[in-house]
């Protein structure tokens, strides 16, 4: 199978220049301090339409005769894939149809409508929208703008790297978030062409990974079952041009957990102030549970931000839990005046921040007399949190139950 080349892929960055944003490059003290050097985000959540999509529908679009843009392009995606293509579509004067799963983000369902593409929700998983988009292919002679399986949309994935070498010529390692193998196959096509000696790592949610199998294989295996916060990248098989590019030019391809992931997000959002989707924030995962594995200069390119609020709201919560800085726990105390003041008390005293507080006299293993407080709480870490239900209990508070 021919690989995609350098060449091509610089013809469609001149061709994308008009149309796309140079993302900005920021380094991260976080990230640097545990690599021990300089590590860098290539901010693509802040591409137009929230992600590097952009880059490689519209190049596929633009190569298209008039005849097959005539024809209308349809595409099947959980959202930013869908967004990409419709504003491509857009702005080639195109008609697009998305399929996407019923269980999409709503945040990313709205914008590719507004987008202008006609959107139809079907299935369950983006493997269910991607058959429903090849029937209507098949159907009104629409062309299929796969998500990942064509070469035109690698060449177009590969201009972000370009991006990289000319901002930071001394990467020597470039971390790039993996689900059907696009972005990182165009990304590792340019950078091996030009820089042959910078390590290129994916990453994939755990929950998600069809990768490991597949390079253990020596063949592209499908993963039948998939759950993770990361659905930008939840692909249950690569196809054989992207197996193709990356197992010949990437060097490593690493697993992170939804905990890390949603680590990674607070992270971003606390410390960088961008905000990043859970497959965006894959890289940053990676590096925060093993940053011995990446040698500096490190870019992690951040892939998108498309979040819906409410999902944003849960993973930052979820992420304050990960990092041990959001604590539930379940402590009876004595139904008598100023127990639940001195309780509330001491808390605040050992230095943490009470945000909800609750208390009930009803409980079958409650003992008479009893009441059953539940409070939650913010602290400083995991090792704040252990100190604090220490000291409860060394004080008398009996402690039922730690969330």
């Amino acid at each position: 199978m021919n690989l995609v080349t350098v060449e091509q892929i610089r013809e469609a960055a001149e061709l994308l220049a008009p149309v796309v944003r140079h993302t900005p490059m920021e380094s991260s003290r976080p990230l640097s301090d545990r690599v021990g050097g300089p590590v860098y985000l290539k901010c693509e959540n802040l591409q137009r339409t929230g992600s590097f999509k952009i880059r490689g529908a519209y190049t596929r679009i633009a190569r298209l005769t008039d005849a097959e843009r005539a024809a209308g392009v349809v595409a099947a995606s959980a959202g930013n894939h869908a967004q990409g293509v419709a504003l491509a579509a857009k702005l080639l004067g195109c008609r697009a149809t998305v399929f996407m799963p019923v269980g999409a983000s709503i945040a990313k369902l709205q914008a590719t409508r507004a987008y202008g593409a006609t959107v139809e929700l079907i299935g369950d998983t983006l493997d269910d929208a991607l058959v429903a988009a090849r029937a209507f292919e098949t159907e009104t002679g629409a062309t299929l703008v796969h998500p990942f399986d064509h070469p035109d949309i690698v060449i177009g994935q590969g201009t972000v790297a370009l991006e990289i070498l000319a901002d930071l010529p001394d990467v020597a390692t470039v971390v790039i978030a993996l689900g059907g193998g696009g972005l990182v196959s165009g990304m590792a096509a340019a950078i091996k062409g030009l820089r042959p000696d910078v390590r290129i790592i994916g990453v994939q949610a755990a929950q998600a990974a069809a990768w490991p199998n597949s390079i253990a294989s020596g063949r592209p295996v499908r993963l039948y079952e998939m759950s993770t916060l990361a659905d930008g990248i939840a692909v249950g098989e690569p196809t054989a041009l992207t197996f193709a590019h990356v197992t010949s030019m990437v060097d490593e391809v690493v697993t992170v957990s939804e905990d890390q992931l949603s680590q990674a997000m607070l992270l971003c959002l606390e410390r960088a102030k961008l905000v990043v989707e859970a497959s965006g924030a894959a890289t940053v995962a990676a590096i925060m549970a093993e940053p011995e594995r990446f040698a500096p200069p490190v870019c992690a390119v951040l892939s998108g931000g498309n979040i819906d609020p409410l999902v944003l709201l849960h993973v930052t919560q979820h992420g304050l839990v990960s990092a041990g800085r959001f604590l539930s726990m379940q402590i009876d105390i004595p139904d008598r005046p100023g127990s639940l003041a001195g309780l509330l008390a001491f808390v605040g005293e050992a230095g943490a921040n009470v945000v909800d507080v609750s208390h009930s006299r009803l409980g079958s293993t409650l003992a008479l007399g009893n009441v059953l407080v539940e409070l939650r709480l913010e602290t400083k870490g995991h090792d704040h949190a252990a100190e604090l239900v220490e000291r409860l209990a060394a004080a008398g508070f009996v402690v039922r139950a730690v969330l």
